[in-house]
């Protein structure tokens, strides 16, 4: 079935319905391994195979980290567009970005006060007063004062500003206990960077500060990397899309989730469509959709429902990764599709129980679509020491719902493959190894996307 609770791939030995919480086990974590040497299953950036044999061959499940690095060498950057700073976030930039002229552009105040010229005392100027915003200003004459607000553009031949709280007029005079030594509270022409210097690389992501500095150099667009364009096919007959579940009948739990998720890591959802278990209309998806990438929902397994991996038989797919050694989510899959057929790129195949998919959200979809994003798909993941003992699979790897707590990653309960309970209030997924890790043991931390 699409979404079932233990099947012959996701979980043999029943491990995961039987999990006891207890969380008692020996072993520490381990550095990410590197990535196989295989030609054949690490296709280099930007490739994509010709027709395949007609079949799929099931291999080993690869562990977690080669299934990773596989998924991060699949996604090539795609083409620049040039979008509005409004546009432009959670982009990369596709070129260096250069300032378009001088920071600050010309010499301003840091200070509400006086622009002063020379030691004083000084002789205020009359009727006169510098806001932000003003155009070209009259040069200040030696022992002259003005007033001058935080922004201003300093006029010529002033030599500081005098803060007001610094100063005492009287008589039409300015004078302060100790003057200002020259340069005080100015901000010089060109201090945080000159016309042309480089501000960011290609490939930094824009941030909410990027296009703050971008708009502050000058720009009204920014020439950024296309983000992947993504279908999202929710395979199940089971699924509710709407009310309480019963009757045999699930929510579907997925297709809220997945939007905001891919959209977080660098993708554009174009299109989220709930097919049911008809093999016919999963292949008319495939054949009709546009997008870069197409992302299933259940269907990986071996039942007789089960379609997606017979469907990449039948288009000659490369499977890169044909599951992945973890529990949940062992049956997820990334297949390389023909390149001599338009549409997709990639797929990747997610099982349908919902921390299973989690699972192969972080582990595939996610570093496949950073790379077609160009946003840095190989940053290391993070690591933390548990403040409790988790309980691991005999021979495979778990990733388990964890909290930031003052003393660590604390595990969460409610662990099992269909369950959300967990990883809705979680930070990161643990990478637990097989046979379990000790309390304070270091783990790696595979993160939460950000809203």
């Amino acid at each position: 079935m699409s979404t079932p609770l233990s099947n012959s791939l996701e979980d043999p030995d029943g491990f995961d319905d039987a999990l006891a919480l207890a969380n008692d086990a020996p072993v520490t974590s381990w550095p990410e391994p590197a990535p196989p040497p295989s030609a054949a299953a690490s296709p280099t950036p930007g490739s994509r195979s010709g027709a395949g044999s007609g079949r799929v061959a099931h291999t080993a499940a690869r562990d977690w980290a080669p299934a990773r690095a596989a998924a991060r060498r699949a996604g090539r950057p795609l083409d620049p567009v040039e979008l509005p700073l409004a546009e432009a976030l959670r982009h990369a930039l596709a070129e260096p970005l250069a300032a378009l002229t001088d920071l600050p552009a010309f010499d301003s105040s840091a200070m509400d006060g006086w622009a002063v010229a020379g030691p004083g005392p000084w002789v205020l100027e009359p009727g006169r007063g510098l806001l932000a915003g003003g155009g070209d200003v009259p040069p200040l004459g030696d022992g002259r004062a003005v007033p001058i607000a935080t922004g201003a553009r300093v006029p010529p031949g002033a030599t500081a500003v005098l803060r007001t709280e610094h100063g005492r007029v009287a008589d039409g005079r300015l004078s302060a206990e100790r003057a200002p030594a020259n340069g005080t509270d100015i901000r010089p022409r060109g201090q945080e960077c000159r016309s042309g210097d480089l501000l960011l690389t290609a490939g930094t992501a824009v941030t909410p500060a990027v296009l703050g500095l971008a708009a502050a150099a000058g720009y009204d667009t920014l020439r950024v990397t296309r983000r992947p364009r993504v279908e999202v096919l929710v395979l199940g007959g089971e699924l509710l899309t709407e009310g309480v579940p019963g009757a045999g009948l699930v929510r579907d739990a997925l297709g809220p989730l997945l939007t905001p998720w891919l959209a977080a890591v660098g993708a554009d959802v174009v299109a989220v469509r709930r097919l049911g278990d008809d093999r016919d209309a999963l292949a008319a998806a495939v054949a009709a959709s546009d997008a870069d990438v197409l992302l299933t929902t259940g269907g990986t397994a071996a039942g007789p429902v089960d379609h997606v991996r017979p469907l990449l038989a039948e288009l000659g797919a490369r499977l890169l990764v044909d599951g992945v050694a973890v529990r949940p989510g062992h049956p997820m899959l990334l297949a390389e599709l023909p390149a001599d057929t338009p549409g997709p790129g990639h797929l990747v195949g997610l099982p349908g129980n919902p921390l299973a998919a989690v699972s192969g959200l972080a582990l595939l979809a996610e570093p496949l679509l950073r790379g077609y994003a160009d946003l840095d798909p190989d940053a290391p993941p993070h690591s933390a020491r548990l403040t409790e003992a988790v309980t691991g699979h005999p021979r495979d790897t778990r990733l388990v719902p964890v909290a930031f707590t003052p003393k660590g990653a604390a595990p969460l309960r409610y662990q099992g493959p269909a369950m959300l309970r967990g990883v809705a209030a979680a930070d990161a997924l643990a990478v637990i190894p097989p046979g379990g890790a000790p309390s304070g043991s270091t783990v790696v931390l595979l993160r939460m996307p950000s809203p």
